[in-house]
């Protein structure tokens, strides 16, 4: 059984393109709420006699979390005359207007903020009882961002990380100070990093550089700083006293010290889920290991989530209870042993844990770390959806590089990623690097149980195709020849593989529309103000010498726009300044794939220094972009790229 919480909830538009994510579990579920919920529960336990008033509905998640059953309850008490008579942690709900009748030594007020829900019952609650609330557990007035609002989605600015340390295995989590941009004043990050048990190794809090400016938290510094043994596990990120928006995102390296552990992913989305999708099966030779994150101060009960094929109902059930923050390690090729690449995974979460990354061992020892995505159950099939063309083109693409055909090959699988769909009724369209079309191919109605993956070098010598520019990309869109349904939450996985070295890097993303001056829902996208999403602003993070990286660029255009970008190509040193800039030129409907090493010469990255980032920004269009780092011909990683 899941964990009855509410993460989030798709309702109106908010910056960050944040259209529901809850505060209220993020505020119980912090590391420092947790030890000071304990100590409250502990109060009240020997106090006595404890009635509740609820009266926002809050204390079942405080329940989820604490486990409240310890307590002698005395009553519970509501506000809403509705909600008289339901059932409060298994006692009938009063009114509030009766708890003068209560024989009780504590009221615990299950609210935030409580101030004012006090003020309206003080004078009915009997003389000697003490009041408490939910603001005996608050955190610290100078981690909040607006401290009258405690609820406030900035004061929990938060997500999880993954850092491993050991064995030649090292991790790297890489990001900005973007929030100084939007008029922070002194962020800082608040970090817990926890062990595999869910034990702490280390809590501290890390200044953050001037505006731009960008930081990086290495395992390896991290374990000399504090004196750690080998570990695995999760950092805990609060971005304290922040603006504009509370979504905590950063790039995600792993790396090695002999050269050939080469990988990258980025921020676990910080909202737990019901469940995953987009996890592969393991292909001959491989071991698949989902990394499980436990989210919450609960523990995950033995069989309180599972994996199934998608599209069946068969579900392999993890046996093994997984403590409050621990971190584990899931074979799925031992759960699972008859599940096969392509064969796509869908994970019963529980909305027990954020987002999860699979870490694939391959071709002698070799690592690829990437994530699943969350796969929706609020949607249902669009109507709307097939009509739409006539005023916005394509509509919604799901964009995918087609790297250098000289030195890799790229792989495209469309990715079931809503519990509606039943199918996936599609084509995929080759577009060269300047825009020119030069192959379409229809996929059909794909059934949810079908897993169909579309080798890029094969369906490239079937059809005699040629790419002029060498490269390229791929596009997936909706195609309602033969009918079908669709939703938008559209989805593709991409597989990408150094030729010279069989080193492999994936990837999974969702469809969008691209580019139209006209919306539909919260499409074109937008991040910080309300849709259409017009303009470009990316952050691509450079990686240490003796690594390049390397950028694609996709316009993707749902209908024709600007007949070329004007993009900016900022290169800023570590502080956030600039120190040189390039303008290209990405002709509508193609890409441009670009190296750092290639595009900046040598004097402008020596003055960049140590840590240096690139801005992409472009105020005609709608980009879109996959950013990785090379290895020479030894090893590369892969991923689609963020902005803020």
């Amino acid at each position: 059984m899941g964990l009855k919480i509410e993460t989030f909830a798709n309702r109106e538009w908010r910056p960050g393109n944040n259209f529901g994510g809850s505060t209220l579990f993020k505020a119980l579920g912090h590391p420092l709420t947790a030890e000071n919920a304990h100590g409250l529960i502990n109060k009240m336990t020997k106090a006595g006699r404890v009635a509740i008033y609820d009266p926002l509905g809050q204390v079942g998640d405080f329940d989820n979390f604490f486990h409240l059953d310890g307590l002698e309850l005395a009553g519970t008490f509501v506000q809403d005359i509705e909600q008289i008579d339901t059932e409060i942690l298994k006692v009938k709900a009063r009114p509030i207007t009766e708890i003068g009748t209560c024989d009780c030594a504590v009221v615990f007020v299950a609210a935030y903020d409580a101030g004012r829900f006090i003020d309206h019952i003080r004078h009915l609650v009997p003389k000697g009882v003490e009041i408490l609330s939910f603001d005996e557990a608050r955190l610290p007035d100078d981690m909040l961002t607006n401290s009258r609002n405690y609820l406030d989605p900035r004061n929990f600015a938060t997500n999880f990380g993954f850092l491993r340390d050991g064995e030649g295995l090292h991790t790297r989590i890489s990001s900005a100070n973007y929030w100084s941009g939007y008029g922070a004043k002194d962020p800082e990050l608040w970090l817990c990093l926890f062990d595999e048990d869910g034990d702490v190794l280390a809590q501290w809090r890390e200044p953050l550089p001037q505006a731009g400016g960008t930081y990086s938290l290495d395992s390896k510094e991290l374990r000399e700083r504090f004196s750690l043994d080998d570990f695995t596990g999760s950092l805990f990120i609060h971005a304290i006293r922040i603006a504009g928006h509370d979504i905590v995102k950063y790039a995600l390296d792993t790396y090695g010290d002999n050269g050939t552990q080469l990988s990258c992913s980025h921020d676990a989305n910080a909202w737990p889920a019901d469940l995953y999708a987009g996890l592969p099966a393991p292909d001959k030779g491989e071991q698949v290991v989902l990394w499980i994150q436990n989210s919450h101060p609960v523990a995950i009960p033995s069989g309180g989530i599972g994996f199934n094929a998608i599209g069946s109902q068969d579900i392999s059930w993890h046996n093994e209870e997984i403590p409050p923050f621990a971190t584990r390690a899931i074979d799925i090729g031992k759960l699972m042993p008859d599940a096969q690449w392509p064969t796509q995974i869908e994970v019963q979460a529980g909305r027990y844990f954020v987002r999860p990354r699979y870490e694939i061992v391959y071709n002698g020892g070799r690592r690829r770390i990437a994530h699943a995505n969350v796969e929706r159950t609020d949607l249902e099939s669009d109507a709307k959806i097939p009509d739409i063309a006539a005023l916005m083109g394509k509509g919604y693409i799901m964009p995918l590089p087609v790297l250098p055909l000289s030195e890799f090959k790229s792989t495209l699988l469309p990715t079931p990623m809503a519990t509606c769909q039943r199918e996936l009724p599609l084509s995929t369209i080759l577009i060269d690097a300047s825009g020119e079309e030069i192959g379409r191919r229809f996929l059909g109605a794909i059934p949810r149980r079908e897993s169909h993956p579309l080798d890029i070098d094969s369906w490239m010598k079937e059809d005699e195709l040629e790419l002029p520019s060498g490269s390229g990309h791929v596009e997936l869109v909706y195609d309602f020849r033969d009918g079908g349904e669709a939703d938008g939450w559209l989805h593709g996985f991409g597989r990408f593989e150094q030729r010279s070295s069989g080193h492999i890097a994936e990837t999974i993303f969702g469809g969008h529309i691209y580019n139209t001056p006209i919306i539909y829902k919260d499409e074109p996208q937008s991040y910080i103000a309300r849709p259409p999403g017009l303009s470009t602003r990316i952050f691509l993070r450079i990686g240490p010498a003796p690594l390049d990286t390397m950028c694609h660029l996709i316009y993707p255009a749902s209908l024709p726009w600007h007949e070329a970008s004007d993009t900016k190509l900022i290169l800023c040193n570590g502080a956030g300044e600039e120190v040189a800039e390039k303008i290209v030129s990405i002709p509508c409907g193609g890409s441009l794939h670009w190296r750092y090493h290639d595009m900046f010469d040598e004097a402008e990255r020596k003055r960049a220094g140590d840590g240096p980032s690139i801005l992409i920004r472009d105020v005609t269009c709608r980009l879109f972009g996959y950013h990785g780092l090379l290895n020479g011909n030894t090893a590369f990683c892969l991923d689609h790229m963020f902005g803020f």
